[in-house]
């Protein structure tokens, strides 16, 4: 049983010990994204091309406890041990083990065009000219310092956060990504997103996995409280910056996920991660109403038009109607879909914060408007700022609800 005033020391030498007795030295692996990090008949692969890569640029990941260096070099180590049993010892066996699917059928890649950047060449000149002979630059690296030390808070408990939205296309699995990303990138305990929307969502593709095995449904009947980190992770999609996935689905129409199944998986895979992300379904779906009250800080997305303000500001006076603290931890993101919003962004702002929720907005950018794989490098600038904002103020919310 980890130490509940600790569990994230626990959980890292747990990881730490395995790499010990593994006799392996750091570095001798590569470091394999976007598949299972272990399973039956599970090669090793190389990195995904499209995986996303965090900013070099930012700070957060100086000074790294020998923790989680030791926590890394088990993930790198995991790749070369002999493959496991199906599950773990001791734990319940699914009806069947399913085989592993690629996220995107071979037929289609050949179809994907060369990723844009987020914004064009001289934007981007503009802003490199503007940050050597302006006194702001001082300024801004005092923020990200100031925005990297609120990310990097510690945690009694696993934070959980879900994102959901109205209609499709509102950005959700976007959000989701970016700030799973976000948070492996600046945190040193592992980080989970958990994709409850077990209807051909996309946050698989975002996140550059290539290929999935075992989903949410599948975790609810195995995972028990005396597995380990590793034995965890073997069912899951491991990510960079000692991140992981766990997919809703296959990519088969038709697959389902009770609230029941939803509440195992969540229960059981919080002491193990410092933050978990969920994408949920669209509301007002019943996983996604219990994935809102059950989480310590709710994202609600929505595209930036008319259709999607009313909409959100229907739902929102609904979730005023809950205990205080949901609509007190809720923000709202309006995603910009196209260079030019069709309406006043302040003023629907304004108008949706009087319901007591924050709201805050994600430019337009090229690259995520192109689909795919988010390759973090490529994000516009003012991308880039908005989600880290977002991460921290989304952080903050679910510390202040123990």
């Amino acid at each position: 049983m980890p130490n509940a005033d600790n569990w994230q020391g626990d959980v890292l030498r747990d990881l730490g010990g395995a790499a010990r007795r593994g006799g392996q030295r750091p570095g001798d692996a590569a470091h394999a994204v976007g598949t299972p990090s272990h399973g039956p008949d599970t090669p090793a692969p190389s990195p995904a091309a499209g995986a996303p890569v965090p900013d070099a640029g930012a700070p957060g990941r100086a000074g790294r406890s020998e923790q989680a260096e030791q926590a890394e070099q088990a993930g790198h180590q995991r790749q070369e041990r002999p493959a496991p049993a199906p599950y773990a010892p001791g734990t319940r066996a699914p009806r069947n083990t399913p085989d592993s699917r690629p996220v995107v059928d071979d037929a289609l890649t050949g179809a994907v065009r060369k990723p844009r950047h987020g914004e064009p060449l001289a934007a981007r000149a503009a802003h490199a000219l503007r940050r050597i002979v302006s006194s702001s630059a001082a300024r801004e690296v005092a923020e990200i310092t100031r925005t990297a030390e609120q990310l990097q808070q510690p945690v009694t408990t696993g934070r959980q956060i879900a994102v959901t939205s109205i209609r499709g296309g509102a950005g959700k699995s976007t959000v989701a990504a970016l700030l799973g990303t976000t948070y492996a990138h600046y945190r040193q305990d592992p980080v989970l997103l958990v994709e409850a929307d077990p209807a051909l969502g996309s946050l698989p593709l975002r996140l550059g996995a290539r290929s999935l095995r075992w989903t949410t449904g599948d975790v609810a009947d195995i995972v028990e409280p005396q597995m380990s980190l590793l034995d965890v992770t073997g069912y899951l999609v491991q990510l960079p910056d000692n991140a992981w996935l766990l997919p809703g689905s296959q990519g088969r129409i038709g697959a389902m996920l009770d609230t029941r199944a939803y509440e195992r998986v969540m229960v059981s895979l919080r002491r193990y991660f410092g933050v978990t992300v969920v994408d949920c379904e669209t509301l007002p779906a019943e996983v996604a109403r219990v994935a809102l009250t059950a989480s310590q800080a709710r994202v609600l997305t929505a595209p930036a038009t008319l259709e999607g303000i009313t909409s959100t500001y229907n739902v929102l006076k609904w979730v005023k109607g809950l205990p205080r603290h949901v609509i007190e931890g809720t923000v709202v993101v309006l995603t910009e879909q196209t260079p030019r919003a069709g309406i006043d962004l302040g003023k629907a702002a304004q108008k949706l914060g009087s319901t007591g929720a924050s709201v805050q907005v994600l430019p337009y950018d090229r690259h995520l408007a192109a689909g795919g794989a988010i390759r973090t490098e490529l994000l516009a600038r003012s991308t880039r700022q908005a989600a880290t904002r977002l991460a921290a103020d989304v952080f903050q919310l679910s510390q202040k609800r123990r």
